[in-house]
Formats: C-alpha cells, structure tokens, sequence
C-alpha cells in the first residue's frame, strides 16, 4: 500500500484533544490521526452526522471498549419486534405507524452494524485477531 504524506494545520485545542486521547490509549498521535481519518472515511456519504461523529469518537476508545462495540447487539426486545414486523409484512401491508417503527428498527440494526464493523476495524489496527467476532451476529 502506498502512503501519501499529508499537512494538516490543526486549532490547538483540537491537537490537545487528540493528543490527551492518545496518551490516555498510550498510542502514537499520529496512529490515532490516521485511525480516526480511516474510521470517517468510509462513512463520510451515507451515515448521519451522528453517527460518523460515533464513529470519529470510537478512535479513542481503549481496547476492552472497543472489543465491548465490536460484540454489541441489538436489544431482544427490538430484535423480537423487528422480526415481527417482517413477518407480517410477508402477510400483509404494515400501517403507516408499523412501517415507521420498522424503518426506525432497521435504522438500529444498521447502526448496529456500522458500530460493529468500525471497532473490528480498529482493532485490527491495533494489531489484534478479530475473526473470531464473525460468531457474533448483531441480532443475536
């Protein structure tokens, strides 16, 4: 892979920030310059501005949080009430309120997901073996 040399003028408190973070996960500034630009980029035209902003943060999570991310789950409750809804849409049309609850539930899982695949990202980054979180199903 080849690399590309960047200058970026940073405000002092953004450096500070990044800074701080880094020595708190005792990484290099620079690692965690490159993670958080790799961890927005991807995502930077199809998900919400809160969610990149989630996924930016995730960067600075140490490991044992991210290892939490990378196996998180939707809640039972929302996972039973999703496949319900599926379920009766193969019968029957939804209600305009079931269709927006559906939309708000598949909204969750996508995030979900997207939670999941950036904290396996980094911590492949931080050189650990993720394959094992492919057992890990986000509607288990």
């Amino acid at each position: 892979m080849s690399v590309q040399t960047v200058t970026l003028s940073l405000p002092e408190t953004i450096y500070e920030q990044i800074r701080r973070a880094a020595e708190r996960i005792q990484r290099p500034v620079h690692d965690v310059m490159v993670e958080a630009v790799a961890a927005v980029a991807p995502v930077a035209d199809t998900a919400t501005a809160k969610m990149r902003s989630v996924i930016a943060q995730m960067v600075y999570l140490n490991d044992a949080a991210l290892w939490q991310a990378a196996r998180s789950t939707m809640p039972k409750e929302q996972r039973e009430r999703l496949e319900t809804l599926h379920q009766k849409q193969q019968r029957e049309k939804l209600t305009v309120e079931e269709q927006a609850e559906e939309q708000a539930l598949l909204a969750l899982y996508r995030e979900t997901v997207l939670v999941r695949a950036q904290a396996a990202v980094l911590l492949k980054q931080r050189d650990y073996d993720v394959s094992d979180l492919q057992q890990f199903a986000p509607l288990e």
